[in-house]
Formats: structure tokens, C-alpha cells, sequence
């Protein structure tokens, strides 16, 4: 926490960096979900570096009926105490967005909306906090919230103009935090 009771935070999206992506299908339950491992010792450096998380998802599988917010909060609550069996820590909330890609709705990514309510929720100082994704649309969210923000994967230049930094996976953007002495 700094001097004005802002606290730095990093926002993780889920699937693809915390977890991995199943092509073309949701993760529904919890034997679906894998931790990617590069995601739990960055996860838990960050953490033991004074950040703070949390999570932010679309989930528009909930909004096609496809699971249910019920089976959403169960794997997210198992997830949860995994994570905190695994590094320590935990989430300090998992905020969601089950609407439709095509609902324009304001909470969805690429719009900023569960990012600036985990901003006023947790007094999160934006000049030091960041959005981390696999997708432009996590990007674009997080600039328009106001954060730095970071890629992990594989992008094409030009499709990234929301992005302040590409890593090839988290262990990289790790030691970008080292080197900058954010961590």
C-alpha cells in the first residue's frame, strides 16, 4: 500500500493464463481445469512481492446456457483453495462476465467494466497495477481502465496498440518485474 492507501494490483484473465485454454469448448468443472504451472510461480512471486490479484473473465458459456453461474462460482471457489494450497495465496476476488459477445455490454472485455469496479473495490493504484491476458481484448480493457498492461503469448505487432509489453509466457513477464525492481 503506498502513501495515498493505493495498493498494486495485478488483474489476471483466466483461461490461457492461469489456466489452460481448451480449444473451441468452455471449462466447465473443475477436472476440466489445469493450472499452467509458469502461472503458479509467477503468481506466487508477485505475491510474495507485496502485489495483490484478481481475477477478471468473460465467461459468455454461462450467457449460452452452457453452464450455469452455480457450477462457475463451484469451480471458482475449488480453484481457489488449490491456488492457495499451491502458492499460499489466492485471488482476492474472481469478478466474471457471462453476457454475450454481441450484448455491448460494459463489463465485458474488451469494455472496462469489471476492471474499474475491482479498481474502486480494492483502491487499486492504477499507475502500478496491470491487466495480464492472452487476448487484445484484455489489453484494450485494461487500457481503457487505466492500467498497464501486458500480453503472454504469441501476437502480430499490428494488432496490439493497447499493449505496453509481449512476454512469451509469464515466467518472462517475471523476470521483466525483476529487472524493472517491481518486484
Amino acid at each position: 500500500m503506498n502513501s495515498t492507501g493505493k495498493r498494486k494490483y495485478i488483474c489476471f484473465d483466466r483461461d490461457g493464463v492461469v489456466n489452460m485454454r481448451i480449444v473451441s469448448e468452455y471449462v466447465i468443472t473443475f477436472d476440466q481445469f489445469l493450472f499452467l504451472p509458469d502461472f503458479l510461480i509467477c503468481f506466487k512471486k508477485l505475491m510474495n512481492a507485496g502485489y495483490r490479484s484478481v481475477l477478471v473473465t468473460n465467461q459468455q458459456g454461462i450467457g449460452k446456457g452452457i453452464m450455469t453461474d452455480k457450477e462457475f462460482l463451484d469451480l471458482s471457489d475449488k480453484m481457489q483453495e488449490e491456488l492457495k494450497e499451491k502458492t499460499g495465496f489466492n485471488f482476492d476476488k474472481v469478478y466474471y462476465c457471462p453476457d454475450l459477445a454481441d450484448s455491448g455490454s460494459m463489463r465485458r472485455k474488451p469494455n472496462p467494466g469489471m476492471l474499474t469496479e475491482a479498481i474502486e473495490d480494492f483502491n487499486i493504484d492504477k499507475d502500478v497495477s496491470w491487466m495480464v491476458g492472452d487476448s487484445v481484448k484484455d489489453a484494450t480493457a485494461g487500457k481503457r481502465a487505466g492500467l498497464n498492461t501486458a500480453l503472454v503469448g504469441e501476437f502480430a505487432a499490428d494488432d496490439t496498440s493497447d499493449t505496453d509489453h509481449i512476454f512469451g509466457n509469464l515466467l518472462d513477464l517475471t523476470e521483466y518485474f525483476k529487472k524493472e525492481k517491481f518486484i
